[in-house]
């Protein structure tokens, strides 16, 4: 089973991608986690990356490409991967469509997190009194959660227009949505 998890910065992805994992025996692919890696790593492709983040510019979608490309190609990931923070954008989700496909694989099930702005600037508020975030201030939660809103559209459609799309009460429990996301991966 592959799946991918969306929501804005402070939804619970991590915590929700946390669970998964743990109770489906799932890889969660962070592209954000893999681009930090390769750079610590030192690899010829981390090499590419740090030049393309030190210049100010954004990694490109074909180097993202390659790193999902490693994890869908090997076959201990074989339809075990959760995407988290990937796909960003409609180039991207019609990308990972045909990798998986090139690898006789596909996407099972998304799930969207819903939660309010105003429930992302209070968590926020405690993770930053928490974790000590530095990109945990309100005006950075408020800019991030509509640049999600924005971006995230187009490729939330893509997935709804397939029929893979399931929308979650992120307002709720954590125990709440963890019993939601059982019950609808149960469902598979």
């Amino acid at each position: 089973m592959n799946l991918i998890i969306f929501g804005p910065p402070g939804a619970g992805k991590g915590t929700q991608a946390d669970f998964i994992v743990n109770k489906y025996n799932l890889h969660q692919l962070s592209t954000g986690q893999v681009l930090r890696n390769e750079i610590k790593n030192q690899t010829e492709l981390g090499q590419e990356i740090s030049s393309i983040i030190n210049s100010g510019n954004l990694v490109s979608d074909n180097v993202v490409k390659k790193l999902v490309e490693s994890f869908i190609s090997d076959n201990k990931y074989k339809d075990r991967l959760i995407f988290d923070g990937y796909p960003r954008n409609l180039v991207q989700a019609k990308t990972l469509t045909e990798l998986l496909q090139k690898y006789n694989q596909k996407i099972d099930l998304v799930l969207k997190l819903s939660v309010s702005l105003e429930t992302i600037k209070k968590r926020i508020s405690e993770r930053r009194t928490l974790e000590k975030r530095a990109d945990d201030s309100e005006e950075i939660a408020i800019k991030r959660y509509n640049t999600y809103e924005k971006s995230s559209e187009p490729v939330i459609e893509y997935y709804k227009k397939l029929n893979l799309l399931k929308v979650i009460d992120g307002e709720r429990s954590i125990d709440q949505i963890n019993n939601e996301i059982s019950d609808i991966i149960g469902l598979i």
